[in-house]
């Protein structure tokens, strides 16, 4: 289940979540929960399947700003890196950035459901 403690740990910046959020916690975890199951992770997963840069910098930029938006800082610095990137139309290993996206999903996963 996903807690504030736990949320600490995995490195969000839940005092600043919680400021966001008026500091309603039940509110600040229900918006961590939506981004978990953001429709955008799978985006940003077929579009760099596809190798298509800018449908990948478009879900990564909305990545960007729903972890920014909850303060989920794992997610976010990677996410913001790649976000540049893409911008740039730099080549870079685009599937290392999406590995350890999704790696850091998994752990949000894992907490919530445990």
């Amino acid at each position: 289940m996903l807690t504030l403690n736990s949320l600490k740990e995995f490195g969000a910046d839940v005092q600043d979540g919680l400021k966001r959020c008026l500091n309603n916690e039940g509110f600040y975890l229900k918006l961590v929960n939506m981004a978990i199951n953001d429709g955008n992770f799978d985006k940003l997963a077929a579009a760099v399947g596809a190798g298509d840069k800018k449908a990948a910098f478009e879900a990564a930029h909305a990545l960007k700003g729903i972890a920014a938006n909850v303060s989920l800082t794992p997610i976010y610095a990677v996410v913001s890196e790649m976000t540049e990137l893409l911008r740039a139309d730099q080549d870079a290993d685009y599937q290392d950035y999406l590995d350890r996206i999704l790696k850091l999903r998994g752990k949000l996963i894992t907490l919530r459901d445990n």
